[in-house]
């Protein structure tokens, strides 16, 4: 084999060794980008990330689910890249917080809240500075409270001494009344649990108010006038202020009459009061008849104003006795049906009389009275007849004697 055939040969093995090691060095990083399927990857973004660091614990409940891949900042903020097991369910809308389990010592980021059900947070999720949260640092803390000592120093509020004045006319106001500040403190407490437990009717209440605001605005031309007239009315009464007194002190005297009168009076009104009641009563059960009286009394009047003779002052009437014996014999069925057409006005009464008149063949003929207008005999021995009282108390009282 010649040199040049060897040199094709070695050139041939050193291109297929190239080519290798490429396919090598593709497959590893297509291996090392390939994500991997048993876990998810999260980017949050912190405002700060002291003591996390690549490698920090990724917690649920204080149970390790993952680790912290990358910490990058990432201008005023930090971006924090993350990934726990695919097999753990975490909540759509968890947060990131950053714990420190020490003062000195490494941080984890911690998710919560811990999954109980619904949709769960995608692979590659995205959580902004407003679902993340980390730890007050103690140098912070400290600064802080320098601050205060400083604004409260001879050099801040108590430059010309007026905090400690404050302080000391705190002390005395305080002092012995401790337990009632307490007692306060405890009140208050309680009224705020009691407008927790009532808020629903708090916020009913506000709601009622807010309603009547809205009615008052658009009533706002009503409630002016409203408001004019009452100032015109105040104006008034502060005019009449003095006969306003006097009145109510009149009142004020009467008022004191009458207490004593009632006092003095009180088994007569008591009395009285009970007899009005009871004339109430009987007006309830005799309202027919009071509707009755109420009907014929105008006409009953009418004709005693027409009877009434002023000439001789006297009531002329004329009773037609005879005349009514006459007729009643003449025609007595026609006399029978008037009488009867006051109680029964439908006839039929009046039909019967006039079927039996006509087969009887009439009435017998009537003696004309001689020593009484009515034709009536005197009993032959007398009738005990029982005394009622028909006047208002006696029938108040019963009807009897």
């Amino acid at each position: 084999m010649s040199a040049m055939n060897k040199l094709d040969a070695l050139s041939g093995v050193m291109r297929t060794v190239a080519t290798l090691v490429v396919v090598a060095l593709l497959a590893g990083m297509v291996v090392a980008m390939w994500p991997d399927e048993d876990r998810k990857y999260v980017t949050a973004t912190f405002p700060r990330t002291v003591a996390l660091y690549e490698g920090s614990e990724v917690k649920i409940l204080g149970v390790p689910v993952g680790e912290v891949e990358a910490v990058e900042p990432q201008g005023t903020d930090v971006r924090v890249r993350f990934s726990y097991d695919a097999e753990t369910n975490v909540p759509d809308d968890a947060k990131a917080v950053i714990v420190s389990p020490s003062v000195v010592g490494d941080r984890f980021v911690q998710l919560t809240p811990a999954w109980t059900g619904g949709p769960t947070l995608a692979d590659g999720a995205t959580l902004g500075v407003n679902r993340t949260a980390a730890p007050v640092e103690l140098d912070r803390i400290y600064q802080s409270l320098n601050d205060l000592n400083v604004a409260l120093g001879p050099k801040g509020a108590n430059k010309n001494g007026s905090l400690s004045r404050l302080l000391d006319a705190t002390a005395r106001n305080f002092d012995g009344q401790g337990k009632q500040f307490h007692q306060t403190i405890s009140d208050l407490g309680e009224f705020s649990g009691t407008l927790d437990h009532n808020k629903e009717d708090l916020f009913a209440s506000l709601q009622q108010l807010a309603r009547f605001t809205a009615t008052m605005r658009r009533n706002d031309q009503n409630v002016r006038a409203f408001n004019r007239n009452l100032a015109q009315m105040s104006v008034f009464l502060e005019g009449e202020r003095d006969d306003l007194a006097g009145a109510l002190n009149n009142l004020g005297r009467a008022t004191d009459d009458i207490t004593t009168f009632v006092r003095s009076n009180r088994r007569l009104l008591k009395k009285d009061i009970d007899g009005l009641t009871r004339i109430s009563g009987v007006l309830v059960k005799q309202r027919e008849a009071m509707k009755q009286i109420l009907d014929v009394a105008p006409l009953a009047l009418n004709n005693l104003a027409v009877a009434y003779n002023p000439l001789t002052g006297t009531l002329d009437q004329r009773a037609n006795i005879g005349e009514n014996i006459n007729q009643l014999q003449s025609d007595p069925a026609q006399v029978l049906c008037t009488l009867v057409n006051q109680t029964d006005g439908s006839g039929r009464a009046c039909d019967a009389i006039e079927q039996a008149l006509a087969g009887g063949g009439g009435l017998p003929e009537l003696p004309l009275p001689r020593t009484s207008p009515f034709g009536a005999r005197q009993p032959e021995r007398p009738v005990q007849v029982e005394k009622v009282d028909k006047t208002l108390a006696g029938i108040i009282d019963g009807g009897e004697r």
